[in-house]
């Protein structure tokens, strides 16, 4: 299946976003069709027989404007997306103030005389009091138009939604005042004052009220991904044949080579070439402190160089580099709809129908049952119709989405689906792989016990000589610690390496052994009676030994150390509730000696990797909801299996495209705070359709005059308008909360 992402426009409601969703998933060639009310954009999924042509029609044919967009983030689509925005906000506030400037002296009008307020000597007359009124209303309804246009045009076709409810009731008050009107002029006075131009105006006023707001509020929750996309500098400084150039980040290619100054921020991914200094990463990473960066070390599009001039090799341009993937991630994250939303969705396709039947039960029940006035009667249906409020619903869920993987993005958390975001709020259990997620994921030198009066450097440079033809971990742990050290390698030949045991070679001549303590008795040392490794075997690290022609010169162990922040994150985790699983391939003395350090109290040690998917089940089957947390790509079918698999961003590829959230820093600190932001998340978008659900609740049955009923007040259509416009308001505006977690 390919995948296909379009901006939609002219879409106000939940009902709008689901009767596009049910046309283009209705299209031959669309398996799946997802509409994001939030964000105004149709996700498909589809496949050879699909026709965009065939799409934009039907699409077209409801009212609503279709854009296909590049899947692949690039800044240009960034930048004129947020062009666009800004231009439509602006049309809304010219919209909005037009409206104003008509809509309040019709209200000064139609009502000043109920407040004591005099009237201009050319209105008093009721001839002029009322035209002056028609007037105003027809020029308020056709700043309107568009509203009326997509109302009545998906009345027609059987798809209501928003817009129907309010053309219908403006359109009811505006004619019933337009006959009213023509009354006062043939004669009848009493007319005057029994006019509905200022509430059909006022409404539509507080339509594009509401609208203006809504737009401002959904700009704040896409703040996060703005900032990212503008981190990339849109210049870099090339170094050519002739010195440095300026060109533009777009034409950078794989190869070039880029010098970046103390200030200015990568353009592009590579990797250094010369130069060091440190370089702020938070904005991708959330490592609030600076990173240093040497020769050979990754840098980031959109990273900030702090101090020290860097040339470096560029290795990723456009849409590869980890900043536009990024992007792209969240995007699509806040695309998809998390399974709460299904609830507001299967009560958007009944809802405005339902409301249309509402309304005109109540006023044909007030009208033929209760005897009422048609003025009162008029009243009813219009209150009904204006303070029903789809938007808010349509809005709940993926209001709150759009900030929290925007929220998360900032904070180095990539959740890369809406569902898993949900998912992780209901994790119980968090297995962890060991390496690369408790522990660094590299070996080190840890403990070096002398023992034939040889220097520390020199003891440093036998072992690093004579491993320094071996790949394995270990040996490149032994020859790190040399490097750090400074020392330099002496010439080594003869090399051998015995599998599961250790190595032998010459180093300057002389036979050199490394390895553990059997291995070293079977080549016929005679070792002390005093020398102690169990304390490092308890302790989880392997121990080693080094001889030079057969005297034995140091005891030495290497452990991958466990990361600074595991233990820490291991409390947020228990604070948070989760039961933590150590799951290792490890010997079970070895993984408990690391699981207490950490202060994790259940241990699953060797694990085979085909095995580790299958733990994963295991817990499930206990009706568990297990978050697995790993980095290599024995992990990845147990990400896979997981409710919410979670890869370390420093770990393989395949581990991150199988998982469904990425912690970029690859700090499990990061971890408790994704949980705690999912719970959040979820617990704001349970808020936001709850009060979606309690406005319509309660603010339906005041409109039909329930409250009238038993001698309370009876609802302006007015009032109703505003009621309606500030709900969706309140809905973007308690999602925007989350900017604050």
């Amino acid at each position: 299946m390919e995948e296909r992402l379009y901006q939609v426009s002219g879409m106000t409601c939940a009902s709008c976003a689901l009767t596009v969703e049910t046309v283009a998933g209705q299209q031959a060639g669309v398996e799946v069709a997802q509409v994001n009310l939030a964000t105004e954009k149709l996700t498909l999924k589809t496949t050879g027989d699909f026709k965009a042509g065939a799409l934009e029609e039907a699409v077209a044919s409801l009212g609503y404007g279709l854009k296909e967009q590049r899947l692949e983030w690039d800044a240009k689509q960034g930048q004129l997306q947020e062009e666009d925005k800004q231009r439509r906000l602006e049309a809304e506030r010219k919209r909005l103030l037009a409206t104003a400037t008509l809509t309040l002296p019709l209200l000064y009008v139609a009502m000043g005389a109920m407040w004591g307020l005099p009237l201009p000597s050319f209105l008093r007359a009721e001839g002029p009091f009322v035209l002056f009124q028609l007037l105003v209303t027809t020029a308020v309804l056709y700043l309107g138009r568009g509203l009326y246009q997509r109302g009545f045009r998906n009345l027609w076709q059987g798809h209501p939604n928003m817009d129907s409810l309010i053309a219908l009731g403006t359109v009811a008050a505006y004619l019933y005042s337009t006959y009213g009107s023509w009354q006062v002029l043939q004669g009848q006075s009493h007319f005057a004052h029994h006019l509905y131009f200022e509430s059909a105006a006022t409404i539509i006023f507080f339509v594009f009220l509401g609208k203006y707001l809504e737009a401002r509020a959904k700009q704040e929750t896409s703040r996060a991904l703005k900032g990212l996309g503008q981190l990339a500098p849109q210049e870099a400084r090339r170094i050519g044949a002739n010195g440095l150039e300026l060109v533009a980040t777009k034409d950078l290619q794989v190869g070039d080579r880029i010098r970046v100054l103390p200030g200015d921020s990568f353009p592009v991914d590579g990797r250094v070439l010369s130069g060091s200094g440190y370089v702020d990463e938070s904005m991708m990473t959330g490592e609030s402190l600076p990173i240093y960066k040497e020769e050979g070390q990754a840098v980031w599009a959109g990273s900030l160089n702090q101090t020290g001039s860097l040339d470096y090799e560029v290795t990723h341009v456009g849409g590869e580099t980890l900043l536009a993937q990024i992007i792209k991630l969240v995007e699509e994250a806040q695309a998809q709809k998390a399974p709460i939303a299904a609830l507001a969705d299967r009560l958007a396709r009944y809802f405005v129908p339902l409301v249309l039947g509402l309304a005109l039960l109540a006023s044909l029940g007030w009208y033929f049952l209760a005897g009422a006035s048609l003025e009162f009667t008029l009243s009813i249906f219009i209150a009904v119709l204006v303070i029903a409020c789809p938007c808010a619903l349509g809005l709940a869920t993926p209001t709150a989405m759009m900030v929290a993987t925007g929220r998360g993005a900032q904070k180095g958390i990539l959740l890369k689906s809406g569902p898993a975001l949900e998912a992780l709020a209901q994790v119980d259990t968090v297995l962890l792989d060991k390496t690369g997620t408790v522990t660094a994921g590299q070996m080190q030198l840890t403990d070096l016990e002398l023992w034939a009066g040889e220097s520390r450097e020199e003891v440093l440079t036998l072992l690093a000589s004579a491993e320094s033809h071996s790949e394995h971990p270990i040996a490149q742990a032994l020859v790190q610690a040399a490097t750090e050290a400074g020392l330099t390698l002496r010439q080594t030949t003869d090399f051998q390496a015995q599998v599961g045991r250790g190595i032998e070679a010459k180093v300057d001549g002389q036979r050199v052994l490394v390895g553990t303590r059997r291995y070293l008795e079977e080549e016929g040392l005679v070792l002390p009676e005093e020398l102690d490794l169990e304390a490092w075997e308890k302790a989880g690290k392997t121990s080693l030994l080094l001889a030079r022609e057969d005297v034995l010169l140091a005891a030495l162990a290497v452990a991958d150390p466990i990361k600074e922040t595991s233990r820490q994150a291991i409390s947020k985790l228990d604070q948070l509730g989760l039961e933590v699983v150590l799951l290792t391939g490890d010997k079970e003395a070895t993984a408990r000696a690391i699981a207490e350090e950490v202060g994790i109290s259940k241990v699953v040690a060797q694990v085979l990797p085909q095995d580790k998917a299958a733990q994963v089940a295991s817990y499930q089957k206990q009706g568990k909801a297990v978050a697995m947390v790993g980095d290599g790509i024995n992990d990845a079918p147990a990400l896979a299996q997981a409710q919410v698999g979670i890869a370390m961003g420093t770990g393989t590829d395949i581990a991150m495209d199988a998982s469904d959230l990425v912690l970029l820093q690859g700090d499990l600190v990061r971890l408790a705070d994704t949980i705690s932001l999912s719970r959040a998340t979820l617990r704001i978008i349970k808020e936001n359709l709850f009060w979606a659900f309690i406005y319509n609740i309660i603010g339906i049955p005041i409109a039909m005059g329930l409250l009238y009923l038993f001698g309370g007040p009876l609802l302006n259509p007015m009032l109703a308008g505003l009621a309606m416009s500030l709900s969706s308001v309140s809905v973007v505006l308690n999602a925007l909360r989350l900017n604050w977690k």
